[in-house]
């Protein structure tokens, strides 16, 4: 593979597995709510955020860090009082006093947040915040990735839109690879390993969450799998990683490394490849390459699928999960899309259904089929081309998943929204 083939793959890897603190979606909410109140220049009367239907989906019962408390009202406040847009997905992370001070604002200004569903947006990932001060007013948009700035302007004066390159920091990035099951293969088992060594700083961050959420979060999903793992590999494996994500859904303020805008699909990618690589006795070589496969196979499916779907994240992360551990084993190529093939097959339609801490439910289903999948591989087991969403080749049954969850369930996502919103509690 040619060096600029591999430095656009690692540009990508890079762009898209980042640091972030809770949530993404209320996170990049708040990174919004930062930038129009900076623009501003001083604290609104009002503030109106308009979502798309998948934002506001993903932010309604997710703890926000460090509050104790869930949803978007606290987290617009934390950004509206302390908020640094400069710090991107981390926005949330201020210290405690902080905290208590954005509380007590909210405990007597929350009548002034509005939120409420963008009218015909066609972006899944779409957050527009307006903050007002009289007859000042000042509005920034985020589209399409969590820290993507699209529009900014202060009353009528516009300081940037996305057809200004030079002030859009995200639209100068390097021109997109054309990713393939191949080339995702060749550039993490064949590019020199010192390139692809950056992959291991995702270990400590998500394993940091996950000592933490042994302690207990949530519903304590990750715990009480440890306390009867029983000594078995994969359950232990499993366990530590849905601990990371019942920390991460209760509000922990840890940070993890992210793979395509979700907390929880980085700690899905990392933590099962890395322990069970460690378990088994690999070498370092063997897991970072692991690793590099585990991330880059689940950006390429997510790509077609979009950064928000009504399809759950871990469809994606669990599919790069089983092509890292076939590799672990020593599987080939073919192996590996076999293991791909069968999990299209078995996770295709597992619904997102918001953020929230029983999240780490769907990562154990997601991990355990992970499992299942690659151990079929490696005994040349795979799904019939004639059997649901799979087909001869691999590129094409990632293409069709990506169909299913791009535009085959745009009608769930309107569904499961309406539950959400009309529960009889």
């Amino acid at each position: 593979m040619e060096s600029d083939i591999r430095q656009q793959i690692k540009n990508l890897i890079q762009r898209e597995v980042v640091v972030a603190t809770g949530c993404t979606e209320p996170g990049a909410v708040a990174l919004a709510a930062a930038k129009a109140r900076e623009v501003l220049g001083c604290m609104p009367d009002s503030t109106e955020l308009l979502l798309s239907k998948n934002v506001f989906k993903n932010a309604m019962g997710v703890g926000i860090p460090g509050t104790g408390m869930v949803g978007l009202p606290i987290a617009v406040a934390i950004a509206l009082c302390s908020g640094d847009s400069s710090r991107l997905l981390e926005v949330l992370t201020v210290p405690d006093e902080e905290v208590e001070k954005a509380k007590r604002w909210l405990a007597n200004n929350g009548e002034s947040i509005r939120i409420g569903l963008k009218d015909r947006c066609d972006d899944k990932l779409y957050i527009e915040c307006t903050c007002r001060k009289g007859d000042d007013s000042a509005t920034a948009i985020i589209a399409k990735r969590h820290t993507n700035f699209i529009h900014i302007s202060h009353g009528e004066h516009v300081l940037y839109s996305d057809d200004v390159s030079s002030l859009n920091p995200e639209s100068n990035c390097c021109s997109e690879p054309k990713l393939s099951a191949r080339i995702v293969y060749d550039y993490a088992t064949t590019a020199p390993i010192e390139e692809l060594e950056f992959i291991n700083e995702t270990v400590e961050l998500n394993s940091n969450a996950a000592i933490e959420g042994l302690k207990g979060y949530g519903l304590n999903t990750g715990r009480i799998l440890m306390e009867n793992a029983g000594g078995d590999i994969v359950h232990t494996v499993i366990a530590r990683t849905v601990a990371a994500s019942d920390a991460r859904m209760d509000g922990c303020t840890l940070p993890v490394y992210s793979n395509s805008g979700s907390g929880n699909q980085g700690i899905a990618c990392t933590l099962p490849v890395y322990e069970y690589g460690k378990a088994k006795g690999c070498s370092d070589e063997q897991i970072t390459r692991a690793l590099v496969l585990s991330h880059l196979t689940s950006i390429y499916i997510k790509r077609g699928i979009g950064r928000l779907s009504a399809l759950c994240g871990i469809v994606n992360a669990s599919i790069g999960v089983s092509c890292g551990i076939a590799y672990l084993h020593g599987g080939s190529y073919e192996q590996l899309c076999y293991s791909t093939k069968n999990m299209i097959n078995t996770l295709a339609g597992m619904v997102c259904d918001g953020a929230k801490p029983s999240c780490a439910l769907k990562m154990s289903t997601g991990l355990y089929s992970a499992f299942v999948s690659a151990e079929l591989a490696l005994h040349d087991k795979v799904v019939d081309s004639c059997d649901g969403l799979s087909e001869k080749d691999v590129d094409f049954s990632i293409r069709n998943l990506g169909r299913l969850g791009h535009d085959g369930m745009d009608q769930t996502d309107d569904m499961v929204l309406d539950i959400m919103t009309h529960k009889q509690n």
